[in-house]
């Protein structure tokens, strides 16, 4: 398996270059929303997931290739699950000076740890969608020993020891934690914390469980005023979604892998899509089931299930 997916464009990051820091799907929570589809292992054993030299020798291989805004450390699954996050951002640091971001739920924060691996980053992209615990329990399934008060006070620990930009993303899903009520205590704990900016995000990719639904645009830019000047929406409304091919690009994939194995690479050749984009999809569709990964030689090829 690959560490290193895109570079993708990211409306958050500009084009982002991610590293894959967990095996899939290892996560600490196991999201209704979650595109990758849903938690294989869930866990908070802290521990070396990824062999730190074949991660840096395949990332010194693409930034050879491609010029990105920002490296991303995310991927699969929870990325501070990996022990060695701390030492793999002081190499990248070695090879590059693009900016390094990461992509946390923030559910292992509240570890002095963690947080502490974490400090040389430029950026920090952790999770918070409600303060409400019943909600909470509803929306990521958690690992049976976190609870809502710790991420809060891993957040609260966070703000006051990092010095780079910290986006608050808070996942909005209908009918969940859109309501008033929910917003209002909501709001009360994102002022507390006061990061850089609020990053208002809904359902945009088919998620784990069908159930959770996206916001409307309109509702997002309600919710969106409510949160004030820091708030951002960052996710395409359903309108935008229409048209955006993503459906028919899935589709498109399944449809050229069916006729004969090929790797992301000629996926994206044969459907002049954005490799990033593809590799993403690919991953998504092989943690489904509906494709699966067979190697030949040093390559990656994707087949079509039954095939």
């Amino acid at each position: 398996m690959g560490f290193v997916f895109g570079p993708v464009p990211s409306r958050r990051l500009g084009l982002s270059l991610g590293v894959d820091l967990v095996p899939p799907k290892y996560c600490s929570y196991d999201c209704i929303y979650c595109q990758v589809g849903a938690t294989t292992k869930r866990t908070i054993q802290i521990k070396d997931y990824v062999p730190l030299a074949d991660v840096m020798e395949e990332l010194r291989q693409r930034l050879s290739l491609c010029n990105p805004d920002v490296i991303t450390l995310s991927g699969s699954g929870e990325p501070t699950l990996n022990r060695e996050i701390g030492l793999i951002i002081e190499r990248i640091k070695e090879v590059s000076d693009r900016k390094i971001a990461i992509l946390t739920n923030g559910s292992l924060l509240w570890k002095e740890e963690v947080r502490q691996r974490l400090l040389e980053a430029d950026i920090i992209m952790p999770t918070l969608s409600t303060a409400v615990e019943a909600t909470f329990n509803r929306i990521h399934r958690p690992h049976p020993e976190l609870g809502l008060p710790k991420v809060i006070e891993g957040l609260r620990s966070l703000k006051k020891e990092f010095r780079g930009f910290i986006g608050l993303e808070v996942m909005l899903i209908s009918g969940l934690n859109d309501r008033d009520a929910e917003l209002r205590e909501l709001k009360q704990v994102v002022d507390e914390l006061e990061p850089d900016q609020v990053q208002l995000n809904t359902v945009v990719r088919p998620p784990a469980d069908a159930s959770a639904l996206p916001l409307e645009g309109a509702r997002l830019e309600e919710i969106e005023k409510f949160f004030g000047a820091k708030a951002r929406i960052i996710s395409h409304n359903r309108r935008e979604r229409q048209g955006s091919g993503q459906v028919s690009l899935r589709d498109s994939v399944l449809e050229v892998v069916k006729r004969r194995p090929l790797t992301a690479s000629d996926v994206a050749r044969v459907l002049k899509a954005p490799l990033g984009e593809v590799e993403i999809l690919l991953r998504g569709l092989t943690r489904k089931g509906d494709l699966t990964e067979r190697r030949h030689g040093h390559s990656v090829y994707y087949v079509a299930k039954g095939s």
